[in-house]
């Protein structure tokens, strides 16, 4: 297909200004969680229920179908791959929007935006009653999206939320394995455990560490993985998260004076994110195939900093002095040696986002179990906390003691993301691949990295990830990058490897 088509061409320039109100929108969702006071809530719904309106008006309007019709008819064969992948995700995108009347997407930005705002103070003031009837609220429009959507791509209502996060991603598929990783992990635990008992425990060295401190430390690190100051910054948010756009990228935090392993890691986390938004396709800035696939290769990058790199031996080798030195720290405590034990320290505990390697996806498979439930009406809001503190002991032997540490702890629920949660442990199982892909192309990486230098880290990722925009499926671009598709033998190796060996 020439990419002067008219049909083509008028399809390109409808996307740039999709993407731009998509933008907006972003920046407005990140000034939500940072800077604006309480009392500018209401507003903000009104304000991101119309931009939403906008976009979905602009990508279902009355011209779009006979175009992507006009555009596909046009296409050739022997087209630039780049155009006809747009064109697929043009397609799949309009698909998507659609499928759900316009009336559906103002009533769901404008409860998930109101949700979130009471999720905040219910979660500090472990407020769960006051919080139910949101979530019921917003999870009734949720099936109601989901039945649309499973009605227009002739797939299961989870399915079909879920392809909005991972594009081609199936229940069936997660269920394969979760299953296997459920049956593996907690004999893995076990022995992990008893190895971690034999070299002695960590000791987390003593506080305070003053939040301003954290801070330095954690822009100085931001800065060794490549994250681009003049694009891009760093703010405090009650759950971490990256928003803005790949010119502009918005990531966030958050301190606690007694702890400043979580924040690091946090940052670090978020920080990966931000090197996927930013090393996307030039070329193809606000087209579709110049997005980041999807959140199963955006969850990839971001543990990959996180968990593959920034908590192996030669990444504290190089963090240790600049920790010593951001507070003041002596003695054995702050020696590379223990905090290696420190940030390789495996315990069952409360939090998803501070939990280590071995029982992070215990954490991602209750929640998965959950939510497939709720969509499919098996299970009502009010059943969450119990179900919630069964499942914590089930899977990880952990007594759940109040909601604002269980079933409140993440927003995702309270923002409307239903069928997010299994992206984080399929995104780590794939970080395990592309880590280990990426050493075995370049030896000196684990070396470079004990320096500070992430950049043959960052540029084979740019080379295998992130420059691939769009451009295939994340099974097609990690067969590119790593030789096969998405599995589980490369994070089982890496576990063992690094808490057995």
């Amino acid at each position: 297909m020439d990419a002067a088509n008219d049909a083509y061409g008028d399809l390109e320039g409808r996307f740039r200004r999709i993407a731009n109100v998509q933008g907006a929108l972003a920046v407005l969702h990140w000034d939500s969680a940072v800077n604006m006071p309480s009392g500018g809530a209401a507003a903000r719904a009104d304000q991101i229920s119309t931009l939403s309106l906008t976009a979905h008006e602009l990508i279902t309007a009355p011209r779009m179908a006979d175009l992507l019709d006009a555009a596909e008819a046009n296409a050739q064969a022997g087209d630039d791959p780049w155009v006809q992948a747009n064109l697929a995700e043009m397609r799949r995108l309009w698909r998507h929007a659609s499928a759900v009347p316009a009336r559906l997407v103002e009533a769901m930005s404008k409860a998930a935006h109101e949700s979130e705002m009471v999720w905040r103070e219910a979660r500090a003031a472990n407020d769960w009653a006051s919080l139910q009837p949101r979530i019921e609220t917003l999870l009734a429009l949720v099936r109601e999206q989901a039945a649309a959507k499973a009605e227009a791509f002739g797939l299961d209502p989870y399915d079909a939320l879920l392809d909005e996060y991972e594009p081609g991603g199936r229940a069936a598929r997660i269920d394969v394995l979760f299953a296997d990783l459920e049956t593996y992990l907690p004999e893995l635990l076990g022995r992990v455990l008893d190895a971690q008992g034999r070299r002695g425990e960590a000791r987390l060295p003593a506080g305070p560490f003053p939040i301003a401190a954290q801070r330095g430390l954690c822009e100085q690190l931001m800065q060794a993985l490549g994250f681009d100051a003049a694009h891009g910054r760093l703010d405090i948010s009650h759950h971490p998260f990256t928003g803005g756009v790949p010119d502009d990228v918005r990531i966030t935090t958050r301190y606690t004076e007694d702890d400043f392993a979580r924040s690091l890691m946090g940052t670090i986390h978020e920080t990966g994110h931000a090197l996927y938004e930013r090393g996307l396709p030039m070329a193809w800035r606000n087209q579709p195939v110049g997005n980041a696939r999807g959140m199963v290769l955006h969850e990839s990058q971001s543990l990959l900093m996180e968990m593959q790199a920034c908590r192996s031996p030669e990444f504290i080798t190089f963090a240790a002095p600049l920790m010593r030195a951001a507070f003041a720290g002596e003695g054995a405590d702050w020696q590379a040696d223990n905090l290696l034990r420190l940030y390789q320290r495996v315990s069952p505990g409360l939090i998803r986002v501070d939990a280590d390697e071995v029982t992070y996806p215990s954490h991602v498979i209750l929640r998965y179990g959950l939510e497939r439930r709720l969509v499919a009406g098996d299970m009502a809001v009010a059943d969450l906390p119990d179900a919630w503190r069964q499942g914590m002991k089930r899977l990880l032997g952990v007594t759940v003691a109040d909601d604002a540490d269980g079933v409140m702890q993440d927003v995702h629920w309270p923002s409307g993301a239903f069928g997010y949660f299994p992206t984080y442990t399929l995104g780590a199982i794939a970080a395990a691949q592309l880590f280990a892909a990426a050493k075995a192309a370049n030896p000196g990486l684990l070396p470079a990295i004990a320096k500070g230098d992430f950049a043959p880290l960052l540029a084979w990722v740019r080379t295998h990830v992130h420059s691939q925009g769009s451009l295939g499926t994340t099974d097609e671009i990690l067969t590119r990058a790593t030789g096969a598709p998405l599995g589980v033998a490369a994070y089982k190796a890496h576990l063992e490897a690094r808490y057995l060996g």
